[in-house]
């Protein structure tokens, strides 16, 4: 009977420790103490900037770390800001990064296994379609949208965590930027 919350011998531990933590986050995501959490945040200058980029790559923090990116860019020299809330979004993306490469994938390995032996998915395995995971993956992380997806269709891929770290070092900063200086040229 006990041996069920015995969480070591679990077969699929990881991947249901992300499935109840994207619960509990969507369940806490829009209370009045994550949004005051993360005005505050905005209130810390550099060290804010870094922090709200790591809450810039999340689904459900996205949108209102923008907001206090665009917000930061009244007091910070936007390529600054750019360039520490790349920094933050690399953390971020590092973490769900690790997470998925070296826990959930590997669980799941033999289900993926399973579902990529069908003939219609060999397609997606030859040359010409070998470069497009990790395109699709950067082309998210660069994009407003937020990273999840895109760090998943990396991690898929053979990108070693090194490049990893620098590819989305670029494309978070690159794209923060963008982002932030297409608000400033719209409501200023």
């Amino acid at each position: 009977m006990w041996g069920i919350f015995n969480y070591n011998h679990w077969r699929y531990k990881n991947t249901v420790l992300l499935i109840f933590s994207i619960i509990v986050f969507l369940f806490l995501a829009d209370t009045p103490f994550v949004h005051n959490l993360i005005d505050y945040l905005g209130e810390w200058g550099y060290f804010g900037a870094v922090l709200t980029g790591i809450f810039a790559v999340l689904t459900f923090t996205a949108a209102p770390a923008l907001v206090i990116l665009y917000n930061l860019s009244d007091k910070i020299n936007i390529y600054e800001l750019a360039l520490l809330a790349g920094l933050g979004s690399v953390i971020g993306d590092f973490l769900i990064f690790s997470f998925f490469k070296d826990k959930v994938f590997i669980e799941l390995e033999p289900i993926i296994t399973r579902f990529t032996e069908r003939p219609f998915m060999h397609i997606f395995h030859t040359p010409y379609f070998a470069w497009l995971t990790p395109v699709i993956g950067a082309i998210i992380i660069a994009s407003p949208l937020p990273d999840e997806m895109g760090v998943a269709l990396l991690s898929a891929s053979k990108i070693k965590k090194w490049q990893f770290i620098l590819l989305t070092f670029m494309l978070n900063s690159l794209g923060l930027l963008i982002i932030i200086s297409g608000a400033r040229a719209i409501f200023n």
